[in-house]
């Protein structure tokens, strides 16, 4: 989810703003989860804020997620979580991600990540919810100075902003 001002993330990483905005319905998220094979996260994405830390909705989907979690870093922790692979470089991230989701999406989590794919022709779509609230200063969804044009073309049939990425 990002502010109409374009932020995925308040000013430190902090996710708490997102709280008020991840109540209701939404059918378009329903979708997408249930066609999630797995995540794939940045870093700072994977250990940072959750709105919902400590509670029964932590995690991807507010908790409802239970699939593959592959970490792209280069700074692994000495104890890694049972359920979380991590992965040292971008294309054996995604090759890694895209076999354990097989026919399903890899849903990519975090700015970096994304940006990184975008960059290398690894994404294919791209997804993105709007709260309505500018929150000013943070982390940018796709800030990429110097980073060339890239052209979306709308999905159809899809009402939110829903993306293919035109090659």
């Amino acid at each position: 989810m990002a502010s109409l001002d374009g932020y995925i993330a308040g000013p430190g990483g902090d996710m708490a703003w997102l709280t008020e905005h991840l109540t209701g319905d939404n059918p378009t998220a329903e979708r997408l989860l249930a066609n999630v094979g797995a995540i794939l996260a940045g870093n700072r994405t994977f250990g940072g804020d959750d709105p919902n830390r400590g509670t029964d909705s932590e995690g991807a989907f507010g908790g409802r997620y239970h699939g593959p979690v592959f970490v792209l870093t280069h700074r692994p922790p000495a104890q890694p979580p049972a359920d979380v692979t991590f992965v040292g470089d971008l294309h054996s991230a995604v090759a890694h991600s895209k076999e354990a989701a097989g026919e399903k999406y890899v849903n990519i989590l975090g700015a970096d990540v994304a940006k990184q794919c975008l960059r290398a022709g690894l994404l294919d779509e791209i997804l993105i919810f709007f709260a309505p609230v500018l929150l000013g200063d943070g982390v940018r969804m796709f800030d990429d100075p110097g980073g060339a044009r890239v052209r979306l073309m709308p999905l159809p049939g899809e009402t939110a902003h829903w993306y293919s990425v035109v090659r």
